[in-house]
């Protein structure tokens, strides 16, 4: 799986501790970020706020087909827009939906965390750490964003 350099590279090993001697509370948070949005941002920084490290794994443009759905910005591109983000400790790829345990301990990860359009979905990982579902921006989605475009109503709102 490959790895993204951030900004943020001294947090980046798993087993990194606070200058404390606390061990680090990450949190991993997973998603395409395709046409990436305020919406993203936010939702980002608010995992973020939830612990010390955020990891970030980003859907493969392969894991997003056999999902049924096609990014329009490349997986790549999508991973080094948020690997810049200051809120972002570390970008992996998202190839599978049954990785989640894997990284969990592979990052040693206390909190998961999703949208809350997938509340309820992934609560058999909280054996494994601590599940939160955080409320997405009102008025704004990648899905949304393709809609607008492709409709071409973003001429008639300029």
């Amino acid at each position: 799986m490959p790895q993204f350099a951030t900004h943020r590279q001294a947090s980046a090993c798993p087993d990194s501790q606070q200058q404390t001697g606390n061990p680090m509370r990450t949190v991993i948070t997973y998603g395409t970020f395709d046409l990436f949005h305020v919406g993203h941002l936010r939702i980002l920084e608010r995992a973020r706020a939830l612990g010390d490290r955020l990891v970030v794994a980003i859907s493969t443009d392969e894991f997003n087909l056999l999902k049924g759905k096609r990014s329009v910005i490349p997986f790549a591109s999508r991973a080094e827009i948020v690997a810049g983000l200051s809120c972002v400790d570390q970008v992996i790829a998202e190839e599978s939906w049954d990785q989640k345990v894997a990284d969990i301990l592979k990052w040693q990860a206390s909190v998961f965390v999703m949208g809350g359009d997938w509340e309820g979905k992934f609560d058999e990982l909280r054996k494994h750490c601590e599940v939160v579902y955080l409320s997405r921006t009102d008025g704004v989605s990648s899905s949304m964003i393709k809609k607008v475009v492709g409709a071409g109503d973003f001429l008639r709102a300029a």
